[in-house]
C-alpha cells in the first residue's frame, strides 16, 4: 500500500520507473490496461513492424467552430476538465441537433442523453455518437501500447456546419485557420506528453516531419504522429458559381505555409467541390447533407451526369428534402438526378493541376481520397507521366479500380475500420494484390470524423473476444479498459474510444479464422510500406526530359485565326498551348535528338481530339522504324507508356483511329530514359 501511494504522487520515485510509465501522472486519469514493455527495435532485415492508422482526426474538438466535436484530447487541468459535453446540448441533450441528426442509433432530431461524462460515461463516447470526443491521450496511448506504431493525424474542419444558424462558436470558421489551430495543439498535446515522462523528448508521441525521424521513433517503440490536412477550402481555394476564390500565388504561399506547419499530407478537395478538384459524392441522407453544405458553400448543388466509363462516384439522392434534414437547413428541395451510377462532372481544374505539382515539387503525400473519380484519374496520370510515388488512399473513398494503380507508383492504400468482419472480408479481397506487389496495410479509423466507429459484434456471445490478450508486437498483457467508473468491453462496447482499437484488432486476430490472422499479418507489415512509399517520395526527382533541345515535326498541322497548331507546342512546357493535326487519320509526331538516347518511358498529354488506337516507334536513322509500343481503347487524357530501355534517335507517335471527329492534337509530350 505504501507503494501504491508513493507512485501516485507526481514525481515519486520517478527514476524507478520505465520510461512507457508516467513520472509525473495527473491527480486523476484514465488508465491504459496493458502491462508489459512496447515492442522497440526492428526485424533481422531491418523491418519496423506494428499498426499503422492512416486517418484520423486527433484535434477536430478545435475544428467546426469548437462547439460540435465535444471534450478535449488533454486538459492541463485533468480529465474532468477534459471529457465535457458541448454546452450546446444543454442539461438533457436535446439542444444536440448535429449529434442527433448524424447520431448512428439516433430516432430523432430530439434525442436525449446524459450530457455528464466523467466519471461514468453514461451515454458518450459510443461508437454511435459522432460529437463526443473519442481521442483522449491516455486512449491513444492504450492504442500505441496495444502495438499501434504510426498515426496520421489530419487536421479537419467542415465551415457550413461550423455557420449554421444553430451554432455558437468558440473559434473562427475559417479552414485555414483551424489547421494552424489544430496543429499547434497536437505539438502542445507532444509537450504535454514529453512532461508526464520526464521533459522534453521522453514521451512516447513524437510527431515526425521525415520519414527517416519516423523510423527512429517507431525502432524506439514509440508512436510516430504524422500531419495531415483535410478541408474544403485549402488556401482560401473556394469557389463561387464557377469562379475561383484563390490564385497560383495564393496556393504558393499555402504550400509554402503547410510545410512550414509541419504538414506532410494533404488532400485537395474533402466534401465540398473546391477551385482545385470536384468530389467523390456521399451516399443517403448524409449524400442529401453535404450536397446541401456544397449549395452553401458553393452556390451550386452537385453537378451530376451518368457515368461513361467503369469508374463510378456515390450515386447520390436528389428531389425533397427529407423533414428532419430540413429543419436544420435554409434548403427544401434538391435536383432531381439521372438514374445511377452517378459521376461528378467537375474533375481537376488548372489550378488543382497546379497544386498537386506544387506538393511534388514539395515532396508532400497527396490523399487520393474524397475526389471525384474523374479528378483522381487525372491526379494518376500526372502522378504516373512523373513517377512520383507519394499517393496515398487512406479510408476507402476512392473507387477500388485505383488501388493497383496507386501499388504500381509505390503508394500506400488503407482501409477505412469498418466492423472487424467487415474489415476482413474487404481486406481478403485484396490479399492477391498486396502478395503480388509485397505491401502491408493499413486502416483509417476516421476518429472523430463522421463516418462511425465499428460497433459491438452481433455474435459476440457465440464467440466473444477473450480478455486479456496479448499486443500484436511485443509481450504483455491487455485487460478491459477503464476510464473513471466506466468499463469498457469490445463485446458490448464495440469501438467505443480510440483505446479499444487493439482490442478490433484482436478480434480479427481470434476470431477472423485464418483469413483474419493474414490480414493482421498485412496490418503489421504496414507501417514499413508507409515508410517506404514517404521516403521515396521525399528523395523523388523529376526525371530529365529528353525533348528538351529535341527537334520536333509533323505529318500536317492545323491552321487557325489564331496562328497554326505546331509541332513544337507540344514540348514547349505549357500546358496551354497544343500541336494539332489536320483531320483524318494516320497523323504522325516526332522529335529527333542530337544523338541516340535511351528511352524507357513516354508521356502523352492529349488535348480532348485524342488518338483512341495508336503506334509508339523509334529510329536510330529516321529511315528503319520499330514499333515498341502499341495502344488500343485509350480514353484520353495522359497517357504513360513504359517500354524496355530502347537506343533511339527519334521516337515516333502515330495514329491509327481518331477518337473524335477532327484530327489529333496533344498539349505535351515528355520522354525519359
Amino acid at each position: 500500500m505504501t507503494a501504491l501511494l508513493a507512485l501516485s504522487i507526481p514525481g515519486a520515485n520517478a527514476g524507478s520507473l520505465p520510461w512507457y510509465e508516467q513520472s509525473d501522472p495527473q491527480a486523476r486519469d484514465s488508465q491504459v490496461n496493458v502491462s508489459g514493455e512496447p515492442a522497440s527495435g526492428t526485424t533481422q532485415d531491418g523491418q519496423v513492424r506494428g499498426l499503422i492508422d492512416a486517418h484520423t482526426h486527433l484535434m477536430s474538438n478545435e475544428g467546426f467552430g469548437g462547439d460540435i466535436v465535444c471534450g478535449e484530447t488533454f486538459s492541463e487541468d485533468g480529465i474532468e476538465s477534459a471529457l465535457v459535453d458541448c454546452d450546446s446540448h444543454g442539461s438533457d441533450g436535446r439542444t444536440a441537433l448535429i449529434e442527433n441528426l448524424t447520431k448512428l442509433e439516433g430516432k430523432g432530431p430530439f434525442d436525449p442523453h446524459s450530457t455528464q461524462l466523467w466519471p461514468s460515461f453514461e451515454d458518450a463516447p459510443k461508437w454511435s455518437s459522432l460529437t463526443h470526443q473519442q481521442m483522449y491521450y491516455r486512449w491513444v496511448e492504450r492504442a500505441w501500447r496495444g502495438g499501434q506504431r504510426i498515426m496520421v493525424a489530419d487536421a479537419v474542419n467542415n465551415n457550413i456546419l461550423c455557420s449554421l444558424p444553430t451554432q455558437v462558436n468558440k473559434h473562427s470558421c475559417n479552414d485555414m485557420d483551424t489547421v494552424r489551430r489544430q496543429v499547434q495543439e497536437t505539438k502542445d498535446l507532444e509537450a504535454f506528453i514529453d512532461e508526464r515522462h520526464g521533459g522534453p523528448g521522453k514521451g512516447w508521441f513524437r510527431i515526425a516531419y521525415t520519414p527517416q525521424e519516423a523510423r527512429n521513433y517507431i525502432e524506439q517503440g514509440k508512436l510516430a504522429v504524422i500531419l495531415g490536412m483535410e478541408i474544403s477550402n485549402p488556401f482560401g481555394c473556394g469557389v463561387a458559381l464557377g469562379v475561383p476564390k484563390c490564385t497560383k500565388k495564393q496556393i504558393d504561399a499555402g504550400l509554402d505555409e503547410v510545410k512550414n506547419l509541419g504538414i506532410r499530407s494533404m488532400f485537395l478537395c474533402h466534401k465540398f467541390d473546391n477551385a482545385l478538384c470536384g468530389v467523390r459524392f456521399d451516399e443517403g441522407t448524409q449524400g442529401v447533407i453535404v450536397n446541401i453544405g456544397n449549395f452553401l458553400n458553393t452556390g451550386s448543388f452537385w453537378q451530376v451526369e451518368q457515368c461513361r466509363t467503369d469508374l463510378h462516384d456515390h450515386t447520390v439522392a436528389g428531389g425533397v428534402v427529407p423533414p428532419d434534414v430540413a429543419k436544420a437547413f435554409p434548403v427544401q428541395v434538391l435536383p432531381v438526378y439521372p438514374e445511377g451510377p452517378h459521376c461528378n462532372k467537375r474533375g481537376l481544374t488548372d489550378l488543382g493541376e497546379y497544386a498537386l505539382r506544387g506538393m511534388m515539387d514539395r515532396g508532400m503525400l497527396v490523399e487520393l481520397d474524397h475526389q471525384s473519380v474523374k479528378a483522381a484519374k487525372r491526379t494518376m496520370e500526372i502522378l504516373e507521366s512523373e513517377g512520383y510515388p507519394g499517393v496515398v488512399s487512406s479510408h476507402s473513398w476512392m473507387d477500388k479500380s485505383f488501388t493497383e494503380r496507386i501499388y504500381q507508383l509505390g503508394g500506400f492504400v488503407a482501409q477505412y475500420g469498418h466492423d472487424a468482419d467487415s474489415f476482413v472480408a474487404e481486406a481478403a479481397a485484396g490479399d492477391d494484390l498486396r502478395e503480388e506487389y509485397d505491401v502491408g496495410y493499413g486502416f483509417g479509423m476516421d476518429m472523430n470524423g463522421f463516418g462511425g466507429t465499428p460497433p459491438p459484434r452481433p455474435d459476440a456471445d457465440e464467440r466473444p473476444l477473450v480478455y486479456p490478450f496479448t499486443p500484436v508486437v511485443g509481450e504483455g498483457s491487455i485487460e478491459r479498459q477503464v476510464t473513471g467508473e466506466r468499463v469498457w468491453d469490445y463485446n458490448s462496447d464495440g469501438v467505443a474510444h480510440y483505446g479499444m482499437v487493439p482490442d478490433w484488432v484482436e478480434d480479427m486476430r481470434s476470431n477472423g479464422g485464418p483469413a483474419g490472422q493474414e490480414v493482421v499479418e498485412d496490418l503489421l507489415r504496414g507501417p514499413e510500406s508507409y515508410l517506404r512509399s514517404w521516403q521515396n517520395t521525399a528523395s523523388w526527382e523529376p526525371e530529365q526530359d529528353l525533348t528538351k533541345g529535341a527537334r520536333p515535326s509533323a505529318s500536317s498541322v492545323q491552321w487557325s485565326l489564331g496562328g497554326a497548331f505546331r509541332a513544337g507546342n507540344a514540348i514547349d512546357d505549357r500546358r496551354n498551348t497544343r500541336w494539332a493535326s489536320k483531320w483524318g487519320d494516320d497523323a504522325w509526331w516526332q522529335v529527333e535528338f542530337d544523338t541516340p538516347r535511351q528511352v524507357s518511358r513516354i508521356t502523352l498529354d492529349w488535348e480532348r481530339a485524342h488518338a483512341e488506337d495508336y503506334r509508339i516507334q523509334t529510329s536510330l536513322d529516321g529511315a528503319d522504324w520499330q514499333t515498341v509500343h502499341t495502344v488500343t481503347g485509350s480514353d484520353g487524357g495522359i497517357d504513360t507508356i513504359r517500354i524496355d530501355p530502347t537506343s533511339a534517335r527519334q521516337v515516333r507517335l502515330v495514329t491509327d483511329k481518331r477518337a473524335t471527329k477532327w484530327g489529333v492534337s496533344l498539349h505535351e509530350v515528355t520522354i525519359t530514359s
